[in-house]
Parts: C-alpha cells; sequence; structure tokens
C-alpha cells in the first residue's frame, strides 16, 4: 500500500519536512517513488506540486494524519481534519 508521508531534513532545532510517496512498510529517510513537495513549520511555509499529489490519491494513495491535515489547510482536498496523536513521553 502506497502512503504519501514527512520525510524530516535539516539540522537540529531547524527541521523542515519533505512530502513523499513511498510504500507503507519502507523507511521514509530510505528511496521513495517521488518528491511531492516541503513544508517548514517554523516559517509555516510550504510548497507542493498539487496535480501529483491528486494523481497519487486517485491511484490511492493514502497520506498520513499529519500530511492529510496539511492538505485539508491548503484546500487540497475536502475533509474534516483528522485527529493526530502524540505518544507520551
Amino acid at each position: 500500500m502506497l502512503t504519501i508521508k514527512f520525510s524530516r531534513k535539516g539540522k537540529k532545532d531547524q527541521s523542515f519536512f519533505r512530502i513523499i510517496v513511498l510504500e507503507k512498510t519502507k523507511d521514509p529517510f530510505g528511496d521513495f517513488l517521488e518528491n511531492l513537495g516541503f513544508y517548514n513549520p517554523r516559517l509555516k511555509e510550504s510548497s507542493l506540486k498539487i496535480e501529483r499529489i491528486k494523481h497519487w490519491l486517485s491511484k490511492g494513495a493514502q497520506p498520513t494524519a499529519s500530511v492529510h491535515n496539511l492538505l485539508v489547510n491548503q484546500k487540497i482536498i475536502e475533509a474534516a481534519k483528522m485527529k493526530v496523536s502524540k505518544n507520551p513521553k
């Protein structure tokens, strides 16, 4: 099954995220099928390839909860936001 998820990049305390498509069981730091853009949470900026995201969603790729909420904020998909759970420390 294909997923659309974040892959963390950047230095310590200066992270940004690539949005990538890959097989669900693979490591997001290894090989991936396609880079769909990036998201910088510090500056609240993002650059997304909207046509390619819609293409992969039509092929059956499932976004993670965080990516789903980002796509809803950017108005790429019409849906309700998902609850993102955080692990307790």
